[in-house]
């Protein structure tokens, strides 16, 4: 799962974005001023950061300044009320990678994000590809997964879901781990939500075939198994 850090201090801005990014499928996090923001980007959980310029206290600017000037290469997009030429080009040079101008079409934002972490996959040696395990196969950059050649069809839900078992194939992942992974801290381990996308990501997933691929321990969680 592709997670980001998003700073921006509009709270009403940053809170709809947030839930923007969050329904194609995006884990988020959210920082507001620019102290904030360094300390997430130093924790290395992240894979991306939108980031305002203009913040209280520690600016965009100087967050962009002090990440690259030690070498961390994390893919930043700016979102900024900034438009003037003088303006990008400072953003630019102090190490941005893109940037939108408010205000923005979120397509926009969600097409530029894409093309960001798409040059930056290309870019890094080390970069993620597909994932396989067994006759499943996953893409992280589009979402998508296949069984044995078939396309599954999955929601943004179910592909997280089915991502994080994969990650974790072989060892059982508790209810509470996995609804942290889907919904962050919006979760309620009370809630039967967690069972009724397992349920339906079974039935894409097992559909033509006798394989069973998660396997419930019961008081426990959900595991994924391959047979070999």
């Amino acid at each position: 799962m592709t997670r980001l850090l998003l700073v921006e201090d509009e709270l009403a801005l940053a809170r709809a974005m947030a839930v923007g990014l969050r329904d194609v499928g995006y884990v988020v996090d959210e920082a507001h001023d620019g102290e904030e923001a360094l300390a997430g980007a130093r924790s290395g959980l992240y894979d991306a950061i939108v980031l305002d310029l203009r913040l209280p206290g520690v600016s965009g600017l100087e967050v962009l300044r002090a990440l690259r000037e030690r070498g961390d290469r994390i893919p930043v997009l700016v979102v900024t009320a900034c438009d003037t030429t003088q303006e990008v080009v400072a953003g630019l040079d102090a190490g941005a990678d893109d940037y939108v101008t408010k205000p923005f079409a979120f397509a926009e934002l969600l097409a530029r994000l894409r093309a960001l972490l798409r040059r930056s996959a290309a870019s890094n040696p080390g970069a993620e590809g597909r994932l396989r395990t067994g006759d499943l196969e996953l893409d992280p950059t589009q979402l998508r997964a296949w069984r044995d050649g078939r396309e599954l069809g999955l929601s943004n839900l179910e592909y997280r879901l089915l991502e994080h078992l994969v990650r974790h194939a072989g060892r059982v992942q508790s209810r509470d781990r996995l609804a942290a992974a889907l919904w962050e801290t919006d979760a309620t381990p009370e809630s039967n939500a967690l069972e009724v996308h397992v349920s339906s990501l079974r039935r894409k997933l097992d559909r033509g075939t006798a394989t069973r691929m998660i396997h419930t321990r019961r008081g426990v969680g959900y595991l994924l198994e391959v047979a070999e």
